[in-house]
């Protein structure tokens, strides 16, 4: 399947999270497939969670020094900014789909990315929200949309 997968910082965090034995491979396994084949997007917002959490929330933390050379590699990605036009397409998509501000604002950041497919677990997995299918990372894996 082709397309672009926008990556909620769930499945960054996932990655490096030992207290979750089941997700963490499974995280791996979709970002290095997306490393592989460029296909992943993201924005500022997940990179802002991706270090918060690491550092601040996640047992064991990252140490902010190891959390900071792992945003530096995301930002090859070329996070996509927040700006006054996103916040404004994300109100569009929590008025439409009554989401919280934040995940309105992911949602709004796929679409703005080009993204088919938005990689998360906080939302109705298989739901397609104008032309962005939402899909668990946990229910399928990379090989499933032909990513190697």
């Amino acid at each position: 399947m082709d397309g672009l997968f926008f990556v909620d910082s769930n499945l960054l965090l996932y990655r490096r999270d030992a207290g979750e034995p089941d997700k963490q491979p499974r995280a791996a396994a979709w970002l290095a497939a997306l490393w592989q084949t460029r296909r992943g997007r993201l924005s500022v917002q997940v990179v802002e969670e991706f270090y918060h959490v690491a550092t601040r929330r996640l047992r064991p933390g990252l140490p902010p020094a190891e959390a900071q050379e792992e945003v530096r590699e995301l930002f090859t990605w070329q996070p996509l900014p927040i700006t006054p036009s996103l916040i404004t397409a994300a109100w569009a998509v929590e008025g439409r789909y009554g989401f919280s501000f934040w995940d309105s604002l992911i949602v709004a950041a796929t679409q703005r990315t080009g993204c088919r497919y938005l990689l998360t677990e906080d939302l109705q997995a298989d739901q397609e929200l104008d032309g962005v299918r939402v899909i668990n990372p946990f229910d399928h894996p990379p090989e499933a949309f032909g990513l190697r």
